[in-house]
């Protein structure tokens, strides 16, 4: 099992968040697709709840915040100075959405979009890492970045994270892995926009490992949210593009045998 009890470094992927406007039907709706049980983050955290699986954290989810006008996921990468990293979020063509600013103690934060739009966050660990089971059922297991300008949005990621790329040809002309400098194992891919409607934003999509994609993508429809692609066979699995009941989407995947995602435990 894929666990983490110490912070990740700068650059990975180490936590999502849900803003919903309904926390408590968001609540049932992931418990039942994906096994969540949760404990609520306490007093001053806005009614902000924190996912588990089998003892491990995985997510959160909270309520829409002024100016956010639907449901959606934010994916984090880690920080060790999240200050440091919102000077060169801005000094490379990014944004600042939400200005760095401490989460209690359990670290501190900020959001921001990159140059082509995308919106993300930055989190530096406190007494929380972000995620501590990860690439196991019910814990995030890849990322996508849908770009309008895949390769000003590599230039940026790869000027604030130090990231190395590679080609997969497989997914498209435009799309490559991202990795932390000198580590083979991809953390998330980027490229075009897939064939999304026009006017379409730039966006992040983050991906849930299942056990069974099928029975996943039944549990989804039938707790009221959306099918919105497959299930589908890929060389790295099945995987399914669904929506929760207000509209938030996200991706499920059940990895292949021979595609299964490196031990991150640390």
């Amino acid at each position: 099992m894929t666990t983490r009890t110490s912070p990740w470094p700068t650059g990975a992927p180490c936590w999502t968040d849900l803003a919903t406007p309904d926390v408590e039907a968001a609540r049932k709706f992931f418990g039942e697709v994906l096994g969540w049980t949760f404990q609520a983050a306490g007093e001053g955290y806005g009614g902000y709840v924190i996912a588990e699986r089998v003892g491990g954290t995985t997510a959160g989810i909270g309520p829409l915040q002024p100016g956010q006008q639907r449901p959606s996921w934010t994916l984090y990468f880690a920080s060790d100075d999240a200050d440091r990293t919102a000077g060169d979020v801005t000094a490379h063509g990014g944004s600042l959405l939400l200005p760095p600013g401490d989460v209690g103690d359990m670290g501190r934060m900020f959001i921001a979009s990159d140059p082509t739009g995308a919106v993300f966050g930055i989190w530096q660990a406190g007494a929380a890492i972000g995620a501590s089971l990860v690439n196991e059922p019910g814990g995030i297991t890849w990322e996508d970045l849908r770009s309008t300008d895949p390769d000003a949005a590599r230039e940026f990621y790869g000027a604030l994270f130090n990231f190395d790329f590679q080609a997969l040809t497989a997914a498209g002309t435009d799309y490559t892995t991202f990795h932390l400098q000198g580590d083979p194992a991809p953390l998330g891919g980027m490229g075009g926009m897939f064939g999304a409607a026009d006017g379409t934003p730039s966006h992040w999509l983050v991906y849930f490992s299942v056990s069974d994609a099928d029975e996943a993508t039944a549990a989804v429809a039938s707790h009221g949210g959306q099918v919105i692609a497959g299930p589908f066979d890929t060389p790295f699995g099945r995987m399914a593009g669904v929506a929760d009941p207000a509209g938030a989407i996200f991706w499920i995947a059940q990895t292949a045998p021979s595609q299964a995602m490196p031990d991150r435990s640390g």
